[in-house]
């Protein structure tokens, strides 16, 4: 009993993080490994903070990160993924985890399917011998949707996050109990390779709540993380006041010259502050030229750091693919919404597929320059395929997949129904006014309407108008319906609380309009499966499936044209790529070679618009 006090004191209190005398943290560091004899195989070793840097093992240690996140990239990937950035001089990993990655439907957790182990991942790190800086939210950003958090928060309408809302953080803290058990025995404490784990993230541009930062930190101490912990905000003295939780390390985004670190010494002179997001590339919105950040930029900003002995992480270092319906979006005003592309290549140094980029090679000869030991070899490139022209044929309509009906007096999100994003059908008949000025509020985010069965118009939600003219008919109660695709939920700053569908209310007139049905379309991989199996005919409205054969000797990876296309989802081999949207940048869509299979191979495009088939290709790169 005595032995067994004596270790949950060891660990639960986190001794192990602490600038302690040599001498006491040795015998603390030995008692610990024979009261904890699971790890006494594995290398245990102390991450701790000074004033000024970063110390393992008690020696001065500069963190060079390459930021990727396990969720983005194909699982048989990960460890090419790994060694790209170790070969680039990097000695860290930091990976986001996606809290709604983990937990899609409420109360069900999952670290094992598709690209979700994430103590697989860790171990690949450490395999390669690289630390981990792990960046576990619970709000991430990252141009993913929702920034991370499960959008199941959103059936409550007066639901409050990213405070102390008892909602929330119920949620939260089943999530960091769960999360926890993952990532506790792969500590540096416990021989594994995570040296510091971020709480929240940039919350001095959101908020300004520290207790809800210190019940953070709370959770994950009572939860077993020894290791310490770091915030990361921008360097202006408003967001580090606002973020920051003092005793933890400052990470700056980014970090980039004297000031920048001064004023993180301002705000907290007892922890070092290291640049936590180095922006090599940058982020691209549908209907934006290409990002394509200056590399000789890049290159001072990353040689002031490495001159000065500041430690960096390059976000990102790879991006890969908003696989699904994971990208997210900004808004910066409640009418100016921002979806981003299915792509996150980010114009990183290893592009989506994993290939090396001239920033790579850039960036690399750079930090050779301030290094002891040689760089390793590149390994080798994965390789891609280009696909012949395929096929396509009309397959079926939405309009002939329609579940049965929910009533609802006046149009409900989504959420309310336990469905994320795909799309949502709303109908009524019009009673009272028949033609004019039709106004949806909000469209969120993409409306197509209809009356009685003919095509009217379409309605974006970027902009704020969102009204159209319907006509005059003949039919005495004309049939109105309102087809709407959700896209990415806000990831960033204030206007988060994002629902999906039809957030309000319809208006005719002024007139605002009643007794609603509601079909559900999720739009997921299993909804389309079991759609395609019945094709009831050939219905002349927009919304259709298109489906093509292909055959293959030999698999790789591939980036799917959907240039003749209009907007819509691609699917291959019963896997959801992501959107497509002819406003572009993006024209193609990335799928790894073991989506592909030798022989026979399936691709379905659902297009919105698009009212006869074309044939789609596949090519070697993004572009």
């Amino acid at each position: 009993m005595i032995a067994k006090n004596m270790k949950q004191y060891i660990y639960k209190k986190g001794l192990l993080n602490l600038n302690l005398h040599p001498l006491l943290y040795s015998f603390l560091l030995v008692l610990s490994i024979f009261l904890n004899p699971q790890s006494s195989h594995a290398q245990v070793h102390q991450f701790s903070l000074s004033k000024t840097a970063f110390l393992l093992d008690q020696q001065p240690f500069q963190i060079i990160s390459g930021e990727m996140h396990p969720a983005r990239i194909p699982r048989i990937y990960w460890r090419h993924r790994i060694q790209m950035a170790k070969a680039m001089g990097c000695n860290t990993i930091a990976a986001y985890i996606f809290w709604n990655y983990h937990e899609i439907k409420e109360g069900q957790f999952d670290f094992k399917t598709e690209n979700r182990n994430i103590a697989e991942f860790i171990r690949l790190c450490q395999e390669e011998k690289m630390w981990v800086l792990l960046r576990p939210g619970p709000y991430v950003c990252a141009e993913w949707d929702f920034g991370g958090l499960p959008t199941y928060l959103l059936k409550y309408p007066d639901i409050k996050i990213r405070c102390m809302d008892d909602r929330y953080m119920a949620a939260v803290n089943k999530y960091i109990q769960q999360l926890a058990q993952q990532i506790v025995p792969l500590q540096c404490t416990k021989g594994g390779p995570i040296l510091m784990v971020q709480i929240e993230n940039e919350y001095g541009s959101y908020a300004n709540d520290k207790l809800y930062l210190e019940a953070l930190r709370k959770a994950w101490l009572h939860n077993g993380v020894q290791v310490p912990f770091y915030t990361a905000d921008g360097a202006t003295p408003y967001m580090l006041e606002a973020g920051h939780l003092k005793g933890t390390a400052i990470g700056l985004d980014s970090g980039s010259n004297d000031g920048d670190f001064n004023e993180a010494t301002k705000a907290d002179s007892t922890v070092p502050a290291f640049s936590s997001e180095t922006y090599p590339g940058w982020l691209t919105h549908w209907g934006e030229k290409w990002q394509r950040p200056d590399t000789a930029d890049l290159k001072n900003e990353v040689a002031y750091l490495l001159k000065n002995k500041k430690s960096v992480n390059f976000y990102v270092i790879h991006g890969g693919s908003n696989f699904g319906f994971t990208a997210g979006a900004n808004a910066f005003s409640p009418s100016a919404y921002q979806p981003d592309i299915t792509s996150y290549d980010y114009d990183a140094p290893i592009n989506e597929q994993g290939q090396p980029t001239p920033k790579f090679y850039c960036l690399r000869n750079l930090i050779a320059k301030y290094t002891n030991t040689p760089l390793p070899n590149l390994p080798a490139s994965i390789p891609a395929i280009d696909i012949l022209p395929i096929k396509m044929s009309y397959q079926t309509s939405i309009w002939n997949q329609l579940p049965p009906p929910l009533f609802a007096v006046q149009p409900k999100p989504m959420e309310a129904y336990g469905q994320n994003q795909g799309m949502i059908l709303y109908s009524t008949k019009l009673i009272g006014h028949k033609s004019g000025k039709l106004k949806i509020w909000e469209p969120h985010d993409y409306a197509l309407v209809f009356l009685n069965g003919q095509f009217i118009d379409t309605i974006y939600r970027d902009g704020g108008n969102w009204s159209v003219d319907l006509p005059k008919t003949n039919v005495e109660n004309p049939l109105l319906e309102i087809l709407v695709e959700g896209m990415g939920h806000i990831n960033f700053a204030q206007f988060m609380i994002d629902r999906k569908g039809i957030t309000d209310r319809v208006t005719l007139n002024g007139m605002t309009l009643m007794n609603w049905q509601t079909y559900l379309l999720p739009m997921d991989a299993v909804f389309v499966q079991k759609a395609l199996k019945a094709n009831r005919g050939i219905d002349g409205r927009q919304g259709i499936f298109y489906k093509g054969n292909f055959e293959l000797n030999k698999t790789g990876d591939t980036f799917f044209d959907l240039s003749q296309y209009n907007k819509g989802m691609l699917y291959v081999n019963g896997h959801l790529l992501g959107r497509h949207w002819n406003i572009g940048p993006q024209q193609r869509l990335y799928c790894p070679a073991n989506w592909l299979k030798k022989g026979s191979n399936e691709i379905i495009v659902f297009d919105l618009h698009a009212m006869e088939a074309s044939p789609i290709s596949g090519k070697k790169t993004l572009e």
